[in-house]
């Protein structure tokens, strides 16, 4: 896993005010939506 990921994945579990998942650059959103699910918040990574 990126780091690069899971700082994005970071952000969005802090909130929308940081970022959301449409944010996340194209390359990055698989891991990205991975670590989230991880995490049991799948329902940010839509």
């Amino acid at each position: 896993m990126s780091a690069l990921a899971m700082l994005y994945a970071t952000y969005i579990m802090k909130g929308p005010e940081y970022k959301t998942f449409k944010d996340v650059p194209a390359l990055l959103k698989p891991q990205v939506k991975d670590i989230l699910t991880e995490e049991g918040f799948e329902h940010l990574a839509k």
